[in-house]
């Protein structure tokens, strides 16, 4: 039985270490100076500073983690998660090396390989030299793994441990297949090699998020144009997801997510991250069609524009995958001529669902995480947790604004980890000065539920930060938020002192 991370003071203690905004390490991102618990496992230091590696050791402590040994060689801060001879799956936040509309990645996208590093040496500390190590994710359907791995610095990473340890640290790029675009419309996919492990099919049933609104189950919409194949996933009692093999072999999961704004769900940390071990996006729900008085989410009003709009997208949905050779042809025009009619996604314009009404993407997720916690290898969910779970986040730079995908850099010099993925997302909620009762992917996380991601309240998560010796409450650490912009889709919504505006009007 593993229910540590539900509900013991583990799980509800959330460690923060807070410095520098920026990175200045390079791979394979050797720690800036000697840690004596190293010393064991023959890690030396790097020619430079490394002060993501050093954030995360210093998160690592004050999330209590084998804390009367801290200081010495003996200290080993995973030994209570990670056991010799595990399977340990790494999963960062690889979505993409680049940004919708900014020049390159700014170092506020992907999670950073100096994050990566340091938990990479925790976790072989823990195993002993006796296991497995994977980092792993399913990045955007039109990202490149490889230049998404080299920014990350995997192979150097893995050719250090390789050369210097005589021991493999794999990394899987979890995509079944790519996405081919032009202007960001989708006209063929490209087959990879997928996850050696296969896919397991994980059907939640009548305990899906989905469960409660199956009337309007017809409207979703998911990755791709094609909504028969989403469809025939999630109606009735059926809803169910194809779950990488690899994840759900592992013995322990490490979430290593980046602090970004998130324009479906408020935020993206560890619950969001969860997207990344899916085999098929195009099974995962992310708004229903319409206007709020249709029953859908994918626009926030139902004025004659947005209605002409859905339309027209309706209909080019039904056309455009027909064309064959074609498609590469038209399909920039027509973006661009939609985008002068209706409006920029990215400039202002509320559309598919990226903004505070969705109630779509926060089930999806909710659903993603409960199958990581209570999915066995075959993908069957069980009574009781069936696996270890840790989470690091970097929020060294973090992403605001337009995130996830197109977020600015924020200098937020964070790193928050803990053993709940909900304790630990409240805290960087909070910490990004969102209200968190306003974000429906943290507060209906905590509802009752046969398979609960949490049994204790907000009120119990304690965040220990710098001076904090008894921790703080969520509210205590609301006065150290540095506001975070939101999503424009969230703006006027989330934000924790807008929240306090209203309750006090």
């Amino acid at each position: 039985m593993i229910r540590g991370s539900l509900d013991d003071n583990r799980g509800r203690r959330v460690g923060v270490g807070r410095g520098m905004g920026a990175y200045d390490a390079e791979p394979p991102y050797a720690p800036g100076e000697d840690y004596p618990e190293l010393s064991r496992i023959g890690v030396g230091t790097g020619p430079r500073p490394n002060h993501g590696y050093g954030l995360v050791r210093r998160a690592l402590e004050r999330a209590g983690l084998d804390a009367s040994r801290f200081g010495t060689a003996e200290w080993n801060p995973l030994a209570g998660i990670v056991r010799p001879g595990d399977t340990v799956v790494l999963k960062p936040n690889l979505v993409r090396e680049f940004r919708e509309t900014q020049e390159g990645h700014a170092d506020c996208v992907i999670t950073h390989g100096s994050v990566i590093r340091a938990v990479v040496d925790y976790v072989y500390l823990a195993l002993g030299g006796n296991g497995r190590i994977i980092v792993a994710d399913a990045p955007h359907n039109d990202a490149s793994f490889e230049a998404v791995a080299r920014i990350a610095g995997l192979e150097s990473i893995r050719s250090y441990y390789r050369d210097r340890m005589g021991f493999d640290v794999s990394y899987y790029d979890l995509r079944p297949e790519c996405a081919e675009k032009v202007d960001g419309v989708i006209v063929g996919h490209r087959k990879l090699t997928g996850d050696p492990c296969g896919y397991v099919k994980v059907n939640l049933g009548v305990h899906s998020a989905f469960a409660e609104v199956n009337h309007l189950c017809h409207l979703l919409y998911g990755s791709e144009y094609d909504t028969r194949e989403l469809h025939s996933h999630q109606h009735g009692d059926v809803h169910e997801y194809l779950i990488s093999g690899t994840v759900l072999g592992a013995d322990c999961v490490i979430s290593l997510p980046k602090l970004k704004t998130h324009k479906k769900t408020g935020i993206t940390v560890n619950m969001k991250n969860l997207v990344g071990i899916n085999g098929n996006k195009n099974w995962l729900p992310h708004h229903r069609e319409g206007t709020p008085s249709q029953g859908g989410d994918q626009f926030a009003n139902d004025g004659i524009g947005r209605r002409i709009e859905r339309a027209a997208v309706a209909q080019f949905k039904r056309v455009f995958p027909h064309l064959g050779r074609l498609r590469r042809v038209v399909a920039g025009p027509v973006k661009a001529a939609g985008k002068r009619v209706f409006g920029d996604t990215n400039v202002g314009t509320i559309r598919s669902g990226n903004w505070h009404g969705n109630d779509t993407t926060w089930r999806m997720v909710i659903d993603l995480n409960r199958i990581l916690m209570y999915a066995d290898a075959r993908g069957r969910m069980n009574s009781e947790p069936v696996r270890r779970f840790f989470s690091v986040v970097d929020g060294v730079v973090a992403g605001e604004g337009n995130g996830p995908m197109d977020p600015r850099p924020k200098a937020a010099g964070l790193v928050i980890a803990g053993g709940n993925s909900v304790a630990v997302d409240l805290a960087c909620a909070t910490l990004m000065g969102f209200d968190y009762r306003r974000l429906p992917v943290l507060d209906r996380a905590l509802a009752d539920h046969p398979w609960p991601l949490a049994t204790f309240a907000s009120e119990d998560v304690r965040v220990f930060t710098e001076g904090a010796v008894n921790g703080l409450t969520l509210d205590a650490l609301g006065e150290e938020a540095d506001a975070f912009e939101p999503h424009f889709g969230w703006k006027g919504h989330v934000e924790l002192r807008a929240a306090e505006a209203v309750t006090r009007s």
